[in-house]
C-alpha cells in the first residue's frame, strides 16, 4: 500500500477548517493546519510509526497523534465526526471552492440559507451576497471564478496521486504468474497535470487474464467492480477514481499500448496515415486492409516505423506537429529526468518547509546531484519571519557543509518575493552574496493585465533575478494563473537571459506544457525544479520532466542540465555587468 499521509494530512486539513467554520479558535485551527502539514510532508509512512513515533513528527503533540491512531485502526477520527454533524454537508462542500474560505462559507450558509454550490451560484446571479459585510462585486466574480476552476477539475485528481495507484497497481499484477508486461498508459503515460481516470495495460495469454482480472479486481482499495469482462474490468477505488484494466495477448502489446496511450486527436493521425497506405491500426496490430493479415504489433515502435516515421514519445503525441517533425526527422531529443544534475529551488524548515538543512541536503546527495541549491524564502513574505541574520547563518551552515557530500556542490541562495511593484527583498548588497535567486509572486494575484505585466518585467530586469519561480502563480483546481501579458515576459526573459522556471510540484506544474511550448520560441531558457519543501517532495521534479517533455524540451533548453561552471557563468553574467557598471 501507498504511504498515507496525506490522506491523514487532508483530515487534519479538513478539521481546521472545519474548526473555523465552527467560530473554533484560530490559534487551535493554525495548530491543526501545522500539523497537517508536516504529516504529509513527514519522510515516513504514518501508518508504520505508532502513537509515539507520530509524536515525532514536528507539530503533532499527544492529542493530534492519538487522533491519527485511532483513524488509522477504525476508518474513523472522532472529532472530525462531531464536526461533521454539526455542519450541513452543503456548507462542507463550499470550502472546496477556490477563494472562499470557511467562516465566509459559514456566513453564506446564516445569513443567505446557502448550503450547496448550486445555490450559491443563484445567490450571486441574484446579487444577494453585496449586503453581505465582508462581500461585494469583487467578491462574487472571485466566487464564480473558483466555481468555474472547481468544475473544471471535476473528479480529476493530480498526475502524483495517479501515478502512486497506477504504480501500485502494476507492481501488484507484474508479480501475478502469466502476466508478460504490465505498465499505465493513457494521459497518465503523456504526463498530463490532471488525471481522470487510470488505464493500466496488461498482457497475458488467455488463462493468465482471468487470475490477472481477480488480483485487479480484489485489491484492497478497490470499493466497487463497475463492470468486468473478458479483456476489460473497471472498478472505483475507495477515493472515487476510476481504474480500468485491459489484457491483451502479448503478440498485441505494442499496437495497444500506442492504441491506449492516447491522445485520441494523435490516433485519428495515425489511423489515416495507415489508411492512406491501404493498412488498418487498431489495439491489437497493423494489418493488411485487404487481406486483415497482421503485419506488425508486438512493440509501438515497429508500428510507427511502419507507417513511416519513428517511435514517438508519449508526452508528444497531442497532435501539436508531432506527426508533421516525425515525417521530417525533426523530432527532439526530449530532455530526462536523469539529464537533471541539480535542483534550483528547495525550502528547509528555517522558513516553510518541513525538513531541517541536513536533512534536505542529505536527500539531495541521494539522488546523486551535481549541485543542489537551498533557497529559503526572503523577509518580505512576513509570515516567514526571515531575517538578514537568519539568512546570513543559513550561509555559513551551508559553506560548512559543502563538500561534505562527495561530489555534490551546495549553492545558498533565495526565493525573493516579487512586490506589487516589481520591487524584491533586500538590496543589490546583499543580494549579491547569493548564489541564486528565485523571484516569484506571492500575492496581489488579481492585479489587473497592464500591472501585471510591468510587475514581472522589473523583475526580470532585476540583474540579481536569476529565476522566476512558478512564473504566473496557478494552484491547479484552485487558483487560476494571473493576467499578464506573457508573451512580452517571454521576449524580455529571452533578451536578459533571465530563466523561467518549470515547478514541479504536482499542484502547480507552472509553466504548463502549452506555455512551455510558446516560451521556447522565443529562446527562453528553463529550470525544472521541485519547489520541495520536505526530503519527500524532490522526486516531484519526474513531474516537471513530463511537463518539459509535453513542451518540447532538450537538455540545452533546461540549465539545471548543464554542468556546474557553465550554469555559474550564466547565473553571474547581470551581476558581473552591474558591478562593472
Amino acid at each position: 500500500m501507498a504511504r498515507r499521509n496525506d490522506e491523514v494530512g487532508g483530515l487534519l486539513q479538513e478539521y481546521a477548517d472545519l474548526l473555523r467554520i465552527t467560530g473554533g479558535k484560530e490559534y487551535k485551527a493554525r495548530v491543526y493546519e501545522k500539523a497537517a502539514r508536516a504529516v504529509a510532508g513527514h519522510h515516513e509512512d504514518v501508518a508504520k510509526l505508532g502513537r509515539e513515533g507520530l509524536q515525532q513528527i514536528p507539530g503533532v503533540g499527544s492529542s493530534i497523534a492519538g487522533k491519527i491512531a485511532a483513524y488509522l485502526e477504525t476508518g474513523h477520527m472522532e472529532a472530525l465526526d462531531e464536526l461533521h454533524a454539526t455542519i450541513p454537508a452543503g456548507v462542507r462542500n463550499l470550502i472546496s471552492i477556490p477563494t472562499l474560505g470557511p467562516r465566509k462559507a459559514m456566513v453564506l450558509y446564516e445569513e443567505l440559507g446557502v448550503a450547496s454550490v448550486d445555490e450559491l451560484v443563484d445567490a450571486i446571479h441574484a446579487q444577494r451576497l453585496r449586503d453581505l459585510k465582508g462581500f461585494g462585486a469583487k467578491t462574487e466574480e472571485q466566487l464564480l471564478r473558483g466555481i468555474q476552476l472547481l468544475q473544471v477539475a471535476g473528479n480529476r485528481v493530480h498526475i502524483n496521486v495517479a501515478m502512486d495507484l497506477a504504480e501500485e497497481i502494476v507492481a501488484e499484477l507484474s508479480a501475478v504468474t502469466g502476466c508478460h508486461r504490465c505498465t499505465h498508459a493513457g494521459s497518465l503515460r503523456r504526463f498530463k497535470e490532471t488525471i481522470g481516470d487510470v488505464d493500466i495495460l496488461a498482457a497475458a495469454d488467455r488463462r493468465a487474464a482471468s487470475k490477472i482480472t481477480r488480483a485487479f479486481s480484489s485489491l484492497p482499495y478497490i470499493d466497487e467492480v463497475i463492470a468486468t469482462g473478458g479483456t476489460k474490468t473497471s472498478v472505483r477505488t475507495t477515493k472515487g477514481l476510476q481504474v480500468d484494466l485491459r489484457i491483451v495477448p502479448p503478440e498485441s502489446w505494442g499496437a495497444a499500448l500506442q492504441y491506449f496511450t492516447g491522445s485520441k486527436g494523435h490516433n485519428i493521425r495515425i489511423r489515416e496515415i495507415a489508411l492512406r497506405n491501404k493498412l488498418k491500426l487498431s489495439e491489437y496490430g497493423l494489418f493488411d486492409a485487404e487481406t486483415d493479415t497482421v503485419i506488425v504489433s508486438e512493440t509501438e515502435e515497429e508500428v510507427y516505423e511502419l507507417l513511416g516515421m519513428p517511435w514517438i514519445p508519449p508526452p508528444l503525441r497531442e497532435d501539436r506537429g508531432e506527426i508533421e517533425a516525425a515525417g521530417r526527422g525533426e523530432l527532439p531529443e526530449l530532455v530526462t529526468e536523469q539529464e537533471l544534475r541539480g535542483d534550483l529551488h528547495t525550502h528547509t524548515n528555517l522558513t516553510d518547509g518541513l525538513s531541517s538543512l541536513e536533512e534536505m541536503v542529505n536527500a539531495a546527495a541521494t539522488r546523486g546531484f551535481a549541485y543542489y541549491a537551498i533557497t529559503d524564502h526572503a523577509p518580505n513574505l512576513y509570515m516567514q519571519r526571515m531575517s538578514d541574520e537568519k539568512m546570513l547563518a543559513q550561509r555559513e551552515r551551508v559553506r560548512a557543509l559543502d563538500g561534505r557530500y562527495g561530489s555534490m556542490r551546495l549553492l545558498h541562495g533565495t526565493e525573493l518575493n516579487i512586490g506589487p511593484d516589481g520591487s524584491v527583498d533586500w538590496p543589490p548588497a546583499f543580494l549579491d552574496g547569493f548564489d541564486i535567486c528565485v523571484a516569484s509572486v506571492h500575492s496581489h494575484f488579481d492585479q489587473d493585465r497592464d500591472t501585471m505585466t510591468k510587475r514581472l518585467l522589473r523583475a526580470i530586469e532585476n540583474p540579481y533575478v536569476d529565476i522566476i519561480g512558478h512564473p504566473t502563480g496557478r494552484q491547479i483546481g484552485h487558483r487560476a494563473g494571473i493576467d499578464a501579458d506573457l508573451d512580452a515576459v517571454y521576449q524580455a526573459c529571452a533578451r536578459t537571459g533571465t530563466v523561467l522556471e518549470i515547478n514541479a510540484y504536482p499542484d502547480r506544474l507552472d509553466l504548463n506544457d502549452d506555455e512551455v511550448l510558446r516560451a521556447k520560441r522565443y529562446g527562453v531558457k528553463f529550470a525544472i525544479d521541485s519547489d520541495a519543501h520536505s526530503t519527500v517532495h524532490l522526486p516531484f521534479v519526474r513531474y516537471g520532466v513530463g511537463m518539459a517533455q509535453r513542451g518540447w524540451l532538450t537538455a540545452e533548453d533546461v540549465v539545471n542540465t548543464w554542468p556546474l561552471r557553465r550554469l555559474r557563468s550564466h547565473l553571474s553574467r547581470n551581476r558581473r555587468a552591474q558591478r562593472s557598471a
